[in-house]
């Protein structure tokens, strides 16, 4: 069974097909993607964490059409391999550490509260609103914001670049995609390069850069959107797909509402149970072999992140949304060297969303049809109407 990430019923419940992939082996060839995909979690695990497989970067092509989204990828801690990747995350570690996410968690929470009052606002003037408008969209954006030093009146500009980029990382995109894609990666290049005077990380990146081990001026820019894309699609996909998840299991949501303690085991599980990232590809440096399928060096293979989280072989009952879970294996944020370096803040913002939507609203219920995203590699929503 070749799944096409294309097909719209595919998208729409990928999981049954994984299911059915999974068993009849860990590793498929997938005509569609034109690399072999990982299923279950032994061989994800084992496709992220190998050290004969990293993150080649390729540039698009043709590359005189692509110059700016190729040197941001170029230069970038996540399409890197040691020793590069290392020198990489050493001094973004380094400028993360000054701040220590856990001190943003009241300004977090205080945002996610003023914006589900805006929420709150929205139904009662007509009867309901988007939970994506008024929550997971603005949150992250915000916190970005504050954390890049990008000011107020300019934060509405994030969100669109980081969704017009992204689609770049889908399979078979069309023309005007990748060339819109371009545009936004040299607008958002262009701005970041202008904020190096202002407070916040990218002000700490240049002072690191000015250390004795520097930050390039383009291992800059590509640090600053790699932090919002990666972050900002993180968040604002696992609240709207947990959100949604939580609503279509009511007795999970009522157990949320009246026992805000598992309040972390639910971001685990919402992480789990429907990942914003379902495919994270590496490429063979020497022949390997995983879960029985040998990789030739040169060729890719792909770890299906939503597959390894519902392997009944790690996870009972898999497809049973369970906020209560004490252990959770997810790959919802990787594993090994590329382990997402912002996977703390991202928990932050990701709880402090469904504390106030729990505590404020707790009768909250679906208002319409969910509108998902027609695209497979970046899962979430487009719209979340709630009353």
């Amino acid at each position: 069974m070749a799944f096409d990430p294309a097909d719209p019923a595919f998208v729409a419940d990928p999981y049954p097909v994984f299911a059915a992939l999974r068993a009849t082996g860990d590793v498929h060839w997938n005509d569609h993607l034109g690399l072999h995909v990982a299923v279950s979690h032994a061989a994800c695990s084992a496709v992220l964490r190998d050290r004969g497989l990293g993150r080649i970067w390729r540039d698009k092509e043709p590359v005189s059409a692509f110059s700016a989204f190729n040197t941001l990828h170029r230069n970038s801690l996540l399409e890197n391999e040691p020793p590069t990747h290392t020198r990489l995350r050493r001094l973004i570690s380094a400028a993360f550490g000054r701040g220590h996410v856990e001190r943003m968690r009241p300004a977090v929470e205080e945002l996610a509260t003023g914006m589900v009052e805006s929420l709150v606002a929205a139904i009662s003037a007509d009867g309901w609103a988007d939970l994506l408008e008024h929550v997971a969209e603005p949150l992250p954006i915000e916190v970005i914001g504050e954390l890049l030093g990008v000011p107020v009146a300019d934060r509405a500009k994030l969100r669109p670049w980081s969704n017009t980029i992204v689609k770049m990382y889908e399979y078979g995109q069309a023309p005007e995609l990748a060339a819109a894609a371009e545009d936004a990666s040299a607008e958002f290049a262009d701005y970041l390069r202008h904020l190096t005077g202002r407070p916040g990380l990218v002000s700490d990146l240049v002072a690191v850069r000015d250390g004795t081990d520097k930050l390039s001026d383009d291992e800059l820019v590509a640090t600053g959107v790699l932090l919002l894309m990666a972050g900002h699609e993180a968040t604002v996909n696992v609240v709207g797909n947990g959100v949604l998840a939580l609503l279509e299991h009511r007795d999970q949501w009522d157990l949320l509402v009246t026992n805000p303690a598992l309040l972390p085991s639910a971001v685990e599980e919402l992480l789990r149970f429907d990942p914003p990232l379902q495919l994270f590809e590496r490429t063979a440096t020497v022949d390997v072999t995983i879960a029985g399928q040998d990789i030739a060096a040169g060729t890719k293979i792909a770890a299906l992140l939503g597959a390894a989280a519902h392997d009944p072989a790690v996870v009972p009952d898999p497809a049973v949304l369970d906020i209560t879970r004490t252990v959770n294996p997810h790959l919802s944020f990787g594993a090994g060297i590329h382990y997402c370096v912002g996977a703390p803040l991202a928990r932050i913002e990701i709880e402090a969303a469904l504390r106030a939507l729990t505590q404020r609203l707790p009768g909250l219920r679906p208002a319409g049809t969910p509108v998902r995203r027609p695209e497979f590699v970046i899962r979430g929503l487009r719209a979340l109407p709630v009353c």
